[in-house]
């Protein structure tokens, strides 16, 4: 009974995600939800008190998902940082080029409530983001850069940004535009820079 019970909470976490990435966090109903887990409402309360939590728990297993798919990508890396850099950068213009993808859905869910800073999916949104940050600063930190810290930061802002423009103009030469910038990033934290530039102090 108990593995069954597991297994429906997880189907309605699958069936939950598809529905959030497709059409919206807000706009996906209960009822829809339920529709597509093959379950009754009320069975779906069952698992979960609120859409609030069912929006957690999906975000939750999406974290974990996401951070080992990261993880198998890093590990694999071998060379220098340019070529980490490249190989990040190949894995999000594959992962763009597929016919359903409409961006992070950790960045979608941030703006979709944005007006609630203490969602739990602004919530899931800061933890992700922060720790595939800390996991990329481990990756770079171990090539002996000036400041892995900062260069982690700039290259995320990258990321989002080309995200952000590629879903907007459906054209992934802003992936291929953020890969050139990264490149020069790395170029210049391998080097020590000038004295009168120094990068902005992090909060």
């Amino acid at each position: 009974m108990r593995r069954k019970s597991s297994e429906t909470r997880q189907q309605i976490i699958d069936a939950a995600y598809t529905l959030f990435y497709q059409i919206g966090f807000i706009r996906t109903g209960v009822d829809a939800i339920a529709d597509a887990s093959g379950i009754t409402k009320r069975t779906l309360y069952q698992h979960f008190r609120s859409k609030d939590e069912l929006i957690e728990a999906v975000l939750e297993h999406q974290h974990q998902m996401a951070l080992e798919r990261t993880r198998q990508w890093a590990d694999s890396i071998t060379g220098k940082p340019d070529q980490m850099v490249k190989t990040l950068f190949d894995k999000l213009a594959q992962w763009a080029s597929r016919n359903e993808w409409q961006g992070s859905g950790f960045t979608r869910a941030a703006v979709e409530f944005a007006d609630q800073q203490g969602h739990p999916a602004r919530k899931a949104a800061r933890r992700h983001k922060k720790e595939l940050e800390l996991y990329l600063v481990e990756k770079f930190t171990a090539q002996n850069l000036d400041n892995a810290e900062q260069l982690v930061r700039e290259v995320l802002l990258l990321i989002e940004g080309c995200q952000s423009l590629t879903l907007i103009h459906g054209n992934l030469d802003y992936v291929d535009s953020a890969r050139h910038a990264a490149l020069i990033l790395v170029q210049n934290y391998q080097s020590t820079p000038p004295e009168n530039v120094h990068p902005p102090q992090q909060s």
